[in-house]
């Protein structure tokens, strides 16, 4: 049976591979609309999404609206977030947000990762989020696990999340790549955990390079037995 040969070959099948492992693959932060999103979003930064969702029913009942965040008691803002851990400079980068919003979007969240990124507390990981889960759009947020998978793939060798955003994004389908970062996140926090990753139980450690199991099993790619370029 061949194997993948070339990193786009790797992300080809591991994203078909991916699909029917984790066929239902969801954002985790609780949320009913973009604004909500982006709030949790920011919120998550050196946090779980666990305890972002603990925090979020109240915030949200309490500033709906962009508005309603915009005008908020920092004070107040602080103490309801104050569990999501650095909750001063979320503070500032919450109500930043929310005025920004208002002053420069209309009070709406906007579509374009170019003015995503603007919004103070945002950067193109959240970006990534906001525009394909919120709204459908391409974007492959790349966070700890989406990098720490793609290398230990071998698709790539970098570091830096933007470099690996960029070189994911040439690999996958526009309109695959938020649902691949979905699911090698759940891959990443079910088997291929950081420090002990689980290879015997891995549906990719018959072509992963860093794969410290033989595979226990043959596999057939989704290109059929033909070597994957």
């Amino acid at each position: 049976m061949g194997k993948p040969r070339t990193p786009a070959g790797r992300a080809r099948e591991t994203a078909a591979r991916l699909a029917q492992e984790y066929p239902d693959s969801v954002c985790a932060l609780h949320h009913d609309n973009a604004f909500q999103l982006l709030v949790a979003t920011i919120l998550s930064a050196q946090n779980t999404d666990e305890r972002v969702n603990l925090v979020t029913p109240a915030l949200f009942a309490r500033f709906p609206t962009p508005a309603a965040l915009a005008a908020a008691d920092p004070a107040e803002l602080q103490e309801l977030i104050k569990s999501s851990g650095f909750f001063r400079s979320k503070t500032k980068s919450l109500i930043g947000m929310a005025s920004t919003l208002l002053e420069r979007f209309g009070g709406e969240v906007p579509r374009d990762l170019e003015d995503l990124v603007t919004l103070p507390g945002v950067g193109r990981k959240t970006g990534n989020v906001i525009r394909s889960v919120a709204m459908n759009l391409p974007g492959l947020p790349v966070d700890t696990h989406v990098g720490r998978l793609s290398r230990r793939l071998g698709l790539t060798t970098e570091t830096d999340p933007v470099k690996v955003e960029y070189e994911l994004n040439g690999m996958i389908p526009p309109d695959e790549r938020g649902i691949f970062s979905l699911r090698l996140i759940d891959h990443g926090r079910r088997v291929c955990m950081a420090r002990k990753p689980r290879c015997e139980d891995c549906v990719l450690n018959d072509f992963c390079p860093s794969s410290t199991v033989r595979p226990n099993r043959k596999r057939a790619t989704s290109a059929g037995s033909a070597p994957t370029g």
